[in-house]
């Protein structure tokens, strides 16, 4: 299988997103030839002034290219994408490669896989760990799932987008690993609003508390700038929270099916549920103020139930 170089690679992408955008932007300023699509399509027209060229439909991207990246919000777009008429593999040319990048079901990845190869495509399940600062340094870290000599033939784009990349096994493996990894972060982040808001409740000085929790070796890196940005109540979307609770619903779906009891990632579920309900677009660490307005709340109805009392015995 002849490996993919920026000379021989002629790469689409789909889903300009919030990962989407800086991924692709790497790939063009390391050499690729690149051409997007997004549904809105002034998404994909802002990667022009970086090289990049735009297709007005999947089926032109698809028919013009010999590898198709995808980065998009859930599996229903995803299939959407890749299946019928205009869709990726209706008219990808064979031989080439199709790189799935969403954070699906296992499931759906390995369907994904399954249409490719019908249809002589080389398909891989290559999910992302990292957020939009840490993909703008090219510094994520991959999980890839499908043909290890598939894999192994598209190296080149992983090596400009990625610190690190893993090949985990036969499809289907890349997503079940973003879903362990993002099961941690998740429930890492619930774990840290809680003692935020412990700490708060307590009498610590809220800056010096973030500060100091930062510093500290059971914080992870991942979580460790969410507390800086937090020091500020700067809750911009990194990760957008929607999409956390989009991931723990895959989690616990998962979950069920190979019966593994999840129960703390079950009520990180409840209070990301709460906090994205809001409908503000807000980075999953708002969490953080969803539990200090519970800890507040709690305490007030304390004070309401406490004065009641002392009415009462007056």
């Amino acid at each position: 299988m002849k490996p993919i170089t920026q000379e021989n690679a002629r790469v689409g992408f789909v889903g300009i997103g919030y990962m989407g955008r800086p991924i692709a932007r790497r790939l063009l300023e390391s050499g690729f030839k690149l051409t997007a699509y997004d549904r809105d399509h002034s998404k994909a027209e802002e990667l022009i002034q970086y090289g990049g060229t735009v297709a007005h439909s999947v089926s032109e991207l698809a028919s013009s290219c010999n590898v198709v990246m995808s980065c998009l919000p859930n599996d229903e777009v995803v299939l959407k994408i890749y299946q019928g008429p205009e869709g990726v593999f209706a008219n990808a040319h064979p031989n080439s490669f199709v790189i799935d990048m969403s954070t699906v079901y296992p499931e759906t990845a390995q369907q994904l896989s399954r249409l490719a190869s019908e249809r002589g495509i080389n398909g891989l399940d290559v999910t992302i760990s990292g957020s939009t600062p840490v993909a703008e340094k090219g510094l994520l870290t991959l999980f890839g799932g499908g043909d290890k000599e598939c894999f192994d033939a598209t190296e080149s784009i992983f090596r400009v987008i990625a610190r690190k990349y893993f090949y985990l096994g036969p499809s289907g493996s890349g997503a079940t690993m973003k879903l362990v990894v993002n099961a941690l972060l998740g429930i890492g982040m619930q774990a840290i609003a809680e003692a935020v808001a412990l700490g708060e409740k307590a009498g610590l000085d809220r800056n010096r508390l973030l500060n100091v929790l930062s510093e500290t070796a059971v914080v992870a890196p991942a979580h460790a700038g969410k507390l800086e940005r937090a020091i500020n109540s700067d809750y911009s979307p990194q990760f957008p929270i929607r999409l956390m609770n989009k991931d723990f619903g895959l989690i616990l779906n998962l979950a069920a099916a190979v019966g593994a009891r999840m129960p703390a990632a079950a009520a990180a579920l409840e209070v990301n549920a709460r906090q994205s309900e809001q409908g503000e677009e807000q980075d999953f660490s708002a969490v953080i103020l969803q539990m200090e307005q519970q800890a507040h709340l709690a305490y007030a109805e304390k004070g309401q139930a406490r004065a009641g009392v002392a009415g009462a015995q007056k």
